[in-house]
């Protein structure tokens, strides 16, 4: 599914950021010049299925799968790009035709195409050989990434080889066949990208993400002296703390023990999704756990905080800023602060994919706390995370048409202004054009993520063309759950 801030760059043309490929049954030859150029630079969007003028031609569904397969199993091939990275095709339906949607990251490293270095300017993508150039973007990576910053003095024996059997063995048990299962320690770090050269020296040298990932505690404390993550109980007392857990250690313990901390003092409630229970505060809390490691600033002297309250669990943690606002599924981006570490952990398991935690988290939240919204946001501070805890976790969806009279007042004395707003002039089945014009609005992101995003995730409002989110003839109607919300309310006023 593709959101506003992506279909708002489709709509604007092709730029240094965005670029648009033909492609009927299969890649186009040139794609991983591209590729490659978006990793070396800020990274970008690949929309394949459109012309260069913004036409959109689509490919044929039914090549769709194999292309997505090829597109993902090239990035993975050292002879194809060098260092091999992470691909995420998405498919979706514009205007009626099938496009295939990627976003690529941009990387901690400089990667090769064919042997070649590609970068990107807004005529597109060409190749350098020019060493200041070269030395120029690794600097500038450098200084954005201090993941990599080359460990000068420090060895293998810094490092901790029952971490990397210990990694290994979530891969093999997560992925059928993981190509890092049966790697050696020193294979493992190098395609994990955990070595530096040093573009003073030309010495290769581990780098910050390794020491953090697998270093001893002495040698982490020797890397980052500030490294702490700090989870503290504030139920009774907020001022100080109830209980709490000063976590120093290398990032795989480090999420095991957070993990450990919350499910001490955060229940989990029985769900079925479909015929299968999940785990709701393990699909939630892991993400939001592995956010906060995989995205921090780890030269930054403040700590992560995880702080669980009678009412709300909050993590903050310092970051480099990307986009200072509330983030949404609306306006989502997804930005690696720490490509390295944040695909170690994907490979672990730790979770799904870049973006994962903001999509999973507005899905599931409601659910588990009756309704609530997980509120993301990047400050000049750095990043926080607020998830409400509403009492005990929703019923299932299979109960949602049985919805009694006692838990309709429940819910409806959670619903804010706007969402009101919304389900009030909600008439039948209305675009979203129609909407915003009843409700006077004009900024299509504000009536997302303050109207439509919170009605869609509560159960009060639901799609008309579900499986195509992105349709033209998209409209909105009242859940049954909603029309009980909407008479509820009218009651009270």
């Amino acid at each position: 599914m593709i959101n506003e801030h992506v279909m708002e760059m489709l709509h604007a043309g092709e730029g240094l950021r965005v670029e648009f490929k033909k492609a009927k049954d299969k890649l186009p030859n040139n794609i991983f010049e591209t590729v490659c150029a978006f990793l070396n630079a800020t990274g970008g969007f690949i929309f394949l299925g459109v012309d260069d003028d913004g036409t959109i031609v689509g490919v044929n569904p039914q090549a769709v799968p194999q292309m997505k397969k090829d597109l993902v199993n090239l990035a993975h091939n050292p002879t194809k790009i060098n260092p091999a990275c992470n691909l995420y095709p998405e498919e979706c339906v514009v205007d009626g035709k099938t496009i295939i949607v990627c976003q690529v990251q941009e990387s901690s490293e400089i990667h090769r195409c064919d042997g070649e270095v590609y970068l990107r300017s807004d005529d597109g993508d060409f190749v350098t050989r020019n060493t200041n150039v070269l030395s120029g973007v690794l600097t500038r990576k450098l200084g954005l990434f201090t993941e990599k910053r080359p460990m000068h003095g420090f060895t293998m024996a810094d490092l901790r080889p029952e971490l990397c059997r210990k990694a290994q063995n979530l891969m093999a048990v997560t992925f059928n066949n993981h190509p890092w299962a049966n790697l050696s320690f020193e294979e493992l770090l190098q395609y994990g990208g955990f070595y530096t050269v040093d573009r003073n020296t030309n010495e290769r040298c581990l780098n910050l993400a390794a020491v953090l990932m697998f270093g001893t505690d002495e040698a982490i404390f020797r890397a980052d002296p500030a490294l702490l993550f700090d989870c503290l109980l504030r139920r009774e007392d907020e001022i100080r703390y109830d209980d709490r857990e000063m976590i120093r250690t290398n990032l795989i313990e480090t999420y095991e023990q957070v993990m450990d901390f919350i499910a001490k003092y955060l229940p989990d409630p029985f769900y079925l999704e479909g015929d299968q229970r999940i785990s709701l505060r393990g699909k939630i809390f892991r993400e939001a756990v592995s956010n906060i490691i995989s995205h921090r600033e780890y030269m930054h002297g403040s700590p992560g905080r995880i702080m669980i309250y009678k009412d709300r669990v909050e993590f903050t943690n310092p970051c480099v800023q990307y986009y200072i606002d509330r983030i949404t599924p609306a306006n989502l981006e997804p930005f690696a602060r720490n490509p390295t570490i944040c695909n170690f952990m994907v490979q672990m398991g730790r979770f799904e994919r870049l973006g994962s935690g903001v999509r999973n988290t507005w899905k599931y939240l409601p659910i588990y706390a009756k309704g609530a919204l997980p509120i993301f946001e990047e400050t000049k501070y750095g990043f926080k995370l607020t998830l409400p805890l509403n009492g005990t976790p929703q019923v299932t969806p299979h109960d949602t048409q049985q919805v009694t009279q006692q838990v309709t007042q429940q819910v409806t004395q959670q619903v804010d202004g706007y969402v009101w707003a919304l389900l009030k002039h909600l008439d039948g089945e209305m675009g979203r054009r129609e909407l915003m014009r009843r409700l006077y609005l004009k900024d299509r992101n504000n009536f997302s993520w303050k109207y439509l995003l919170p009605a869609l995730a509560l159960g009060y409002v639901e799609q008309t063309v579900p499986d195509k989110p992105n349709s033209r003839t998209q409209k909105y109607r009242l859940t049954e759950l909603g029309k009980q919300v909407l008479a509820g309310l009218n009651k009270e006023m």
